[in-house]
């Protein structure tokens, strides 16, 4: 008989970097320890799309041989992320009796109601990846999570449904495959940050998360302890880097040095001896590099970060959830790493806002190093992972 794993393994695949995470569960702690890490430049992709499979197939690799090295274990069953602006999420419900004589709704009668609320009809190439009940209502009672082994005549559900299309899921399957590993599982990104970065409290209250990553941002939306809303915009980091190169006429490889070392969004909170501080730009064509005042990036970056945010903001007042987020929008991913961001998504979403970290109260180990809105995603895959195996 095969021996059963004991680590788990959370492979984020975005469009400019891949990010492995190895963990083991500490019984005595409850914590996941990270046991390993490993990150290498994405190239096979755009807007979470695999496009080139062999450079995808490459960054994998390498990604996953530093965690594996690391840890000192192998992977092989891996929890990858889904992403991509294809992604739709929708909500269904229905309704069904409850099936057994004594009306003590069974595992089977869930699975039923859960079945007819996704029966929807799908555009053609399109599939179900994912079925998130919000609640399940047992006559007239609503608000419960798990209605097994009650008593009632009909059992109602609400469920959120996500789609993608068949080709985009297969293809980023495929490349995992082709660097050796087999896909265990795969979670929608900001779900899986989710499960990183938000408290029991913040998804019980109303909460939304925002996933910034190279060429898209995720949303998700908790209240009550469930999924209540889901979108992908094909907005991230990668605009800014390039409204830099642009706006300051230098190589996009420059442009991205520059964001992160000296990147500002918000110009009302940029100290007046940083306003003046100069920063040298190099230029194209083998001309000199010049020099531009950080006052000058920051008028650059400002009006994305907040055409960003504004996108999302939107997109939660269409949703009717503008009111309902008692506990405020919470940033991960790269692209909120940018100083600024805090400030510039308080005014856009009128809400309190703070960066979203792996929460140290589900982490041990290697903890320290993945500190960063960066790692939320592939944090939360290795931990979605854990409590599969756990199950």
């Amino acid at each position: 008989m095969a021996k059963r794993a004991t680590h788990t393994v959370g492979l984020d695949i975005g469009t400019s970097r891949v990010s492995c995470i190895i963990g083991e569960m500490n019984e005595a702690t409850g914590l996941l320890e990270i046991v390993g890490i490993g990150e290498a430049e994405s190239r096979g992709l755009r807007k979470g799309v695999v496009v080139n499979p062999e450079a995808a197939v490459d960054a994998i690799s390498r990604a996953v041989e530093e965690a594996e090295r690391m840890s000192g274990l192998e992977a092989e069953a891996v929890t990858i992320n889904l992403a991509g602006t294809h992604i739709m999420g929708l909500n269904g419900q229905a309704v069904v009796a409850v099936s057994g004589r004594d009306r003590e709704i069974t595992a089977d009668d869930v699975r039923r109601a859960i079945d007819s609320a996704c029966a929807v009809q799908l555009p053609a190439g399109r599939e179900i990846v994912d079925r998130l009940p919000q609640e399940f209502i047992v006559d007239d009672q609503d608000g419960i999570n798990d209605p097994v082994g009650m008593i009632g005549a009909r059992l109602a559900v609400r469920v959120h449904i996500i789609t993608s299309p068949v080709t985009a899921r297969q293809n980023a399957i495929n490349a995992v495959n082709r660097a050796g590993l087999i896909v265990a599982d795969m979670i929608l990104s900001q779900l899986a940050a989710a499960e990183a970065a938000l408290t029991e409290e913040e998804k019980e209250f109303g909460a939304a998360l925002v996933s910034i990553g190279a060429e898209t941002t995720g949303l998700v939306i908790y209240q009550r302890g469930a999924v209540q809303h889901t979108a992908v915009f094909a907005l991230g980091g990668a605009h800014f880097t390039n409204d830099i190169a642009f706006g300051l006429r230098t190589p996009v490889p420059e442009a991205e040095k520059i964001k992160r070392a000296f990147g500002y969004a918000s110009s009302a909170n940029l100290h007046e001896a940083e306003r003046g501080e100069m920063i040298e730009v190099p230029s194209v064509g083998g001309r000199p590099p010049r020099q531009l005042s950080r006052q000058i990036l920051c008028d650059i970056l400002q009006p994305r970060a907040e055409e960003v945010l504004t996108h999302v903001a939107d997109e939660i007042r269409e949703a009717g959830w503008e009111r309902q987020l008692s506990s405020g929008v919470v940033l991960t991913g790269g692209g909120a790493m940018l100083g600024g961001m805090i400030e510039i998504a308080e005014q856009v979403f009128d809400a309190p806002v703070r960066l979203g970290y792996p929460e140290r109260d589900r982490f041990g180990g290697l903890i320290e190093d993945i500190q960063s809105p960066a790692w939320t995603t592939a944090a939360g895959l290795c931990l979605i992972a854990q409590r599969a195996l756990d199950r």
